[in-house]
């Protein structure tokens, strides 16, 4: 496979930039601005041919942890550090979830991190295979076994809502069928529960949203529904 040239990658971040920069009004612009600096740093720290190069992708990988630091209250040498481990060509990072049914009901687990509830499931691992990532993550967080039969959508995680991290992020969420264990909370998770749809708890809304829900929902309504994407 022919693999894009430095200008090609170039020109795709310009028509990039063009379609999805913040408008005038966005709240957020700040973080889609220190995100893009962030990129365009790691980018030519990669392809970076001389110690100038090299020099300036670093800078504008501190620029955009100081603009972090300064809108969050946080640190700006650790995210500095963050910045500069992140290897090779930016790519968005992948999240898999698995959707389970029972009853009417849809599996959710609650988070320990902001105690709110979502989809188990979590980052692709290195190496991982999708559909096996997402069962695994489904028994450590819920306890219970999972096949993934079908691919309900893959969703851009920094549209639609608020952006899950810094980091761009495409989410692939799973129908699951149930085939063992049991409800079993984890080191990440504090509870295991089903939900009718229209009665659901608070939402760890970067992990799981109504827009995932609902589109789960038209699938088990239609099998024959086709794959969500963005």
């Amino acid at each position: 496979m022919n693999q894009p040239s430095d200008s090609d990658r170039a020109d795709d971040r310009a028509d990039d930039r063009a379609d999805d920069s913040p408008g005038p009004q966005d709240p957020q612009r700040w973080l889609a601005w220190a995100r893009e600096i962030q990129s365009l740093g790691q980018i030519i720290t990669t392809f970076a041919r001389t110690e100038y190069d090299t020099a300036n992708g670093r800078r504008l990988q501190e620029i955009a942890a100081e603009i972090v630091a300064e809108r969050t209250g946080a640190a700006a040498e650790p995210l500095v550090t963050d910045f500069l481990n992140q290897p090779g060509y930016t790519t968005p990072k992948i999240d898999v979830r698995g959707a389970a049914v029972r009853d009417g009901k849809i599996l959710l687990v609650q988070e320990a991190a902001d105690r709110c509830w979502c989809l188990p499931g979590g980052w692709a691992d290195v190496g991982s295979i999708p559909s096996e990532e997402t069962a695994r993550e489904f028994e450590e967080e819920s306890g219970f076994v999972v096949r993934p039969a079908k691919v309900i959508g893959v969703f851009d995680a920094n549209r639609g809502g608020r952006p899950m991290e810094f980091y761009h992020a495409y989410k692939v969420v799973f129908l699951c069928e149930l085939i063992g264990g049991e409800a079993r909370a984890s080191h990440e998770t504090l509870a295991v529960d089903f939900f009718a749809f229209d009665d659901l708890p608070p939402l760890s809304q970067n992990r799981t949203n109504l827009r995932h829900l609902a589109e789960i929902q038209e699938h088990l309504a239609d099998p024959s529904r086709p794959t969500f994407f963005d």
